[in-house]
């Protein structure tokens, strides 16, 4: 039996401003990083919420407006036989006030959770989890010297880009400094001679137990369990955790050993107290905006948890 939620109309009026307003949205970050593609170009930046992550541009700019949203009209049309999509039936049409046979759909809750019932329930471990625990603001970003750290004995990593110390100087800075970084999707991108200084060693297995709300990643990982949770959030709360993730990624990018000054980011050198003391400013500003987002993530999961513990 399909789980009871209310229902909303939504205007078409509306819809249309809706989506028009979020394609626009994601067309600023997206529409260059295509035009980059086509010409073979790369930018170390920009590039990497499209890159990294797997939600493609052309999925991403997919307007969707949440649970328990109906859109009837041209929107409903189009999403007819869209994957987590129904239609209405005509006891529901008719609570809503409107006619028997016309197209209304929604989010399709029960095969949502059919399909996606352990991603529903390692998103709210996560999400839970990592509120629950003291914010750390002490790593400087060195997670990203560490996956330099001699890399002239390896692969060499963004090999179109310069050492802003170059390779000693960045190898001393790994050196004088406690690497401390608790996110393993960082983590696992050091070199092996980098691996042995981290204090942690964090792995698929601990996230669960590591993660928390001072790490950039952490942070920047709101956009990626927004996104897995589509169609059941609204676009909107995608592209609110985009946007943070874009940002953070630009001041990540910032505090690394790369020389990004052309590319048109200036350094925050964390290898002076200076540096440092910035590097914490912005990460504590990160970490309470991730928090609010963390928050409407864990509200949302939390009207879902119902149907997956049934």
């Amino acid at each position: 039996m399909r789980p009871v939620e209310p229902l909303r109309l939504l205007a078409a009026d509306g819809a249309q401003d809706r989506e028009k307003a979020h394609v626009q949205r994601v067309s600023r970050y997206a529409d260059p990083y295509l035009a980059r593609r086509s010409a073979g170009q790369k930018h170390p930046v920009e590039d990497f919420l499209f890159t990294y992550y797997t939600q493609k541009p052309g999925q991403l700019k997919r307007w969707h407006p949440g649970a328990g949203t109906v859109l009837t009209g041209d929107q409903a049309a189009a999403r007819v036989g869209w994957k987590h999509y129904r239609r209405l039936d005509d006891g529901e049409l008719a609570s809503l006030g409107l006619a028997a046979g016309s197209t209304a759909v929604t989010f399709d809750r029960s095969a949502f959770l059919d399909d996606r019932k352990e991603a529903v329930a390692f998103a709210g471990i996560i999400l839970r989890g990592t509120a629950a625990r003291p914010a750390q603001f002490g790593c400087f970003g060195l997670h990203e010297w560490a996956m330099v750290y001699r890399q002239d004995k390896f692969d060499l990593r963004h090999e179109y880009l310069q050492l802003r110390l170059g390779a000693a100087g960045t190898d001393k800075v790994v050196e004088d400094n406690r690497i401390r970084c608790t996110h393993f999707d960082a983590f696992r991108f050091y070199t092996p001679d980098a691996i042995p200084l981290n204090e942690h060693s964090p792995s698929r297995e601990t996230q669960r137990h590591l993660e928390q709300p001072g790490c950039l990643h952490a942070n920047m990982d709101l956009y990626k369990w927004a996104y897995k949770l589509l169609p059941a959030l609204s676009s909107e709360l995608v592209m609110d955790c985009f946007e943070l993730s874009w940002r953070i990624r630009a001041m990540d990018m910032q505090a690394s050993p790369y020389d990004l000054a052309d590319w048109g980011y200036p350094a925050i050198a964390i290898e002076t107290p200076q540096g440092k003391a910035a590097y914490v400013e912005y990460q504590r500003a990160f970490a309470a905006e991730a928090g609010v987002l963390r928050n409407r993530l864990a509200a949302e999961l939390g009207a879902m948890a119902e149907g997956v513990s049934r």
